[in-house]
């Protein structure tokens, strides 16, 4: 019988993998973050059983653990305001430039609360604006 390799991840684990990689890329590879999220999730599902709740409640408590303070992605709003106002960019350099943006546009982001209920806020609004400056302004000084 094959031994399990610890760097093999879980359940939760690799759902988590999969939302880091769709939706903040730049966190994808931090290991260490993604095994202890998905240890706490699932201990937190194991508790939720052993304490009587339902599967569907436990697996509602796990995932609550496995993604808090990843709702907002700051990629994807970079994304969004690139693909619904910069039609001009192909579609194909879309992700990098998101990617490529993350850092400079962290002054933009800094004056927002960007928590997980984010982007239901009246907030979000003035953010996505701003950031349309921002990006517009980004562009005509690097060229692009």
């Amino acid at each position: 019988m094959k031994k399990k390799d610890k760097q093999e991840l879980s359940y939760y684990g690799l759902l988590l993998l999969s939302f880091l990689k769709e939706s903040h890329p730049d966190k994808a590879n931090d290991k260490d973050f993604i095994l202890l999220r998905s240890e706490l999730a699932a201990e937190s599902y194991a508790t939720a059983i052993a304490d009587g709740y339902t599967q569907l409640s436990a697996e509602e408590i796990a995932s609550s653990i496995l993604y808090e303070g990843l709702l907002f992605s700051r990629y994807d709003t970079i994304r969004n305001v690139l693909i619904n106002e910069f039609t001009i960019i192909p579609s194909e350099r879309i992700d990098s430039l998101a990617m490529e943006l993350l850092v400079p546009a962290e002054e933009v982001f800094s004056g927002y609360p960007t928590g997980d209920s984010f982007a239901a806020s009246p907030e979000f609004t003035a953010l996505y604006t701003e950031l349309i400056g921002f990006i517009d302004l980004w562009r005509e000084e690097n060229e692009l």
